[in-house]
């Protein structure tokens, strides 16, 4: 298994849509891209639709093809592998980040999600999410009412192995 994401970032936006990916981030999306480190320049792919609300999914290239490899295991033919074709392929969208670490968003992506001045980038482990970071800022502070609990006790990890 790969890097994963970690962290949060702030990063400007410009009215063409450029912004940063964190060198972190990129650092992973280096990793996750069998073309690196041949071509400098990682790929990563953005997920986006109504299903997603409110921002955007940024996976590797390599992330992506496991999803995939997911779908083609579907039944052909079948609601399931349709839906998730429909939702997941035909809602994606593969770009690179140039010599200069940025990606341009497409302005339809950027409406989607309310995208302004400036986005919040914030991980995920095996991705990482892409918002507005009003919207990001508001989300957050709906999310305060956990504040009181460990999300540790949501994870099931096993117990530590006994010294020989």
């Amino acid at each position: 298994m790969g890097l994963s994401f970690r962290g949060e970032f702030n990063q400007k936006v410009d009215g063409k849509g450029r912004m940063s990916i964190p060198a972190d981030f990129r650092a992973v999306l280096a990793d996750g891209d069998p073309r690196c480190p041949e071509n400098p320049l990682p790929r990563l792919v953005i997920l986006h639709g109504p299903h997603i609300k409110d921002c955007l999914h940024a996976y590797t290239i390599e992330a992506m093809q496991e999803i995939e490899e997911g779908i083609k295991r579907l039944p052909r033919g079948s609601v399931e592998r349709k839906k998730a074709s429909r939702k997941i392929l035909g809602k994606s969208w593969e770009t690179e980040v140039d010599k200069d670490g940025r990606i341009v968003l497409p302005q339809r992506l950027r409406e989607q999600i309310g995208l302004g001045a400036l986005s919040t980038m914030t991980a995920m482990g095996d991705y990482f999410e892409l918002w507005d970071a009003a919207t990001y800022e508001r989300f957050e502070a709906e999310d305060d009412d956990d504040d009181d609990i460990d999300p540790l006790i949501f994870i099931d990890t096993p117990p530590p192995q006994a010294e020989s």
